[in-house]
């Protein structure tokens, strides 16, 4: 009983502790922008968040992928099913042509490299038996290119992985960058913990929808609104007040499942909380797979 006060206590006081630790990342970055004479960027509220918050992330993003990876890696070899982690892949994994939303400093690059292809499932139709063969990486940001081209080298994925540097809306338009991706082209979509920051989440993930070919699959692992209780609701409503301006735009309380489930027909909806899910949770996440 103790231990369960204790792990409810510091799953409520959670979210506060990681909005300190981005507090503490600010004065290092206007210290570094003054430094660097970059007084557009500090002038620029819009564009010291986007400092700020990149700063933060260099720090914390690693340990925020140490963290998902427990679940993110057996998602995409088909081993995620209602929520539930599986012994052997009971779905088809990633492979093919990918779009990977989101991609950031590229924390996620070698997740599409061969070496996270599952063993246990080559005799067997279902994990990740065949090759990813194309990945066009969505990052507009031209500030986390460097680090994304690092990434890419690191996992041996020069030939393989594409940097768009667009937003959705664009993907299809040429004029915008060096490249086109045709619509119902693509074998699968993933993304990471990156749909609470994007604008205009339910059209951009109505247009990502109309690029997956039919039978193409979106593997996702997000964080969403809160539905256990109306105090949970309030407290992470409460909490979301500070939050986006601490965590660069980033929204506690959407409703991300349902984002997915409007944007268009699907042959199957996987959405469900992840098995370690607990009541406390204020950043609760949903885990699954949509087949289209």
């Amino acid at each position: 009983m103790p231990s369960a006060i204790s792990e409810g206590f510091w799953g409520l006081v959670g979210p506060f502790l990681f909005l300190w630790v981005s507090a503490k990342a600010l004065p290092p970055t206007i210290l570094r922008l003054v430094k660097e004479r970059d007084f557009g960027t500090l002038l620029s509220p819009r564009r010291l968040q986007d400092a700020w918050f990149g700063t933060f992330w260099g720090r914390f993003g690693p340990q925020v992928k140490i963290n998902a990876s427990v679940k993110v890696l057996p998602l995409l070899d088909g081993r995620v099913v209602n929520g539930k982690l599986l012994d052997k892949p009971a779905v088809p994994g990633l492979e093919g042509v990918c779009i990977e939303v989101g991609a950031g400093a590229g924390y996620w690059v070698d997740i599409f490299a061969n070496k996270h292809m599952d063993s246990s499932s080559s005799s067997s139709s279902m994990g990740r038996t065949k090759q990813v063969t194309r990945v066009y990486g969505i990052e507009p940001n031209p500030n986390q290119h460097a680090s994304l081209r690092k990434h890419i080298a690191k996992a041996g994925l020069e030939d393989v992985y594409k940097i768009v540097p667009v937003g959705i809306e664009d993907l299809d338009n040429p004029k915008k960058w060096d490249g086109k991706i045709e619509k119902e082209s693509v074998d699968c979509i993933v993304t990471v913990l990156c749909l609470c920051s994007i604008p205009e989440p339910e059209r951009h993930i109505r247009e990502l929808y109309g690029y997956l070919k039919k039978g193409g699959r979106w593997y996702f692992y997000e964080h969403v609104q809160c539905s256990v209780s109306r105090y949970m609701k309030a407290y992470q409503r409460f909490i979301n007040l500070f939050w986006p301006q601490f965590l660069g735009g980033c929204q506690l309380c959407r409703p991300t499942g349902e984002y997915f489930r409007q944007a268009g027909e699907w042959q199957n909806a996987d959405i469900a909380a992840p098995w370690d899910a607990q009541w406390h949770n204020v950043v609760p996440h949903v885990i699954g797979v949509l087949t289209k």
